[in-house]
């Protein structure tokens, strides 16, 4: 599924940020991806998710090389991923149903489509009674809860989940946690960046570190 072979990433103000990292993420597996703040745990999304560019190396998502990838095949890869932040990213002006909406009206689908979809999202993370509801009406746990909809709502095939409990009290982030483990016993892909050693702890999947640059298990 997701492949990094000997990936590197620097700036220019600080140096390498990633240097010669290693990974292989399967099909259907869920793993954390931890480290101190600043590691690169954010930096490994972002090159995942083709928002920037390794310095050297090659990533492989789901059997295609992102090296080199053309500009406009770009929005089509992205179609696969489910993508989670800390700040939930919400647009406030919009009501919960059209926030989860939006990755569908980007891809063109009908308004029946939508609808079936963004419904069924709602309802797998227990929002469903919400859809008319406008973000800032919602409590910090609905508004994740909404961006995970959000993040579904286009049956990825990679979640890809940054601090996604960074504002979240511990009930909240078990609750969120326990979603993303329904969503990988059915088949889904999902690389969470997390600090939270709490939740890592109490949760029995692969952990991923990084430290000075480099990858290491455990």
């Amino acid at each position: 599924m997701l492949i990094f072979d000997k990936v590197s990433k620097g700036y220019p103000d600080t140096g390498n940020v990633l240097l010669d990292v290693n990974l292989h993420l399967h099909y259907g597996e869920m793993a954390f991806l931890t480290g101190q703040s600043g590691a690169g745990k954010s930096t490994m999304l972002k090159l995942i998710a083709i928002m920037e560019h390794c310095s050297g190396g090659e990533i492989t998502l789901d059997g295609r090389n992102l090296k080199g990838i053309k500009e406009r095949h770009i929005p089509f890869i992205r179609r696969k991923l489910g993508l989670i932040f800390q700040d939930y990213k919400l647009l406030h002006d919009r009501t919960v149903f059209d926030n989860v909406a939006l990755p569908l009206v980007v891809s063109g689908y009908g308004q029946q489509e939508i609808g079936r979809r963004v419904r069924a999202s709602l309802d797998k993370v227990g929002l469903l009674g919400k859809e008319k509801k406008y973000p800032l009406g919602l409590s910090g746990g609905e508004q994740q809860r909404v961006s995970i909809a959000r993040a579904i709502v286009n049956k990825p095939s990679l979640i890809l989940a940054d601090e996604p409990t960074g504002n979240l009290d511990p009930e909240l982030s078990a609750e969120v946690m326990r979603l993303f483990a329904q969503f990988q016993q059915v088949g889904v892909t999902i690389l969470i960046a997390t600090h939270d050693i709490d939740i890592i702890t109490q949760m029995d999947y692969r952990v991923l570190t990084l430290e000075n640059g480099q990858l290491k298990e455990g």
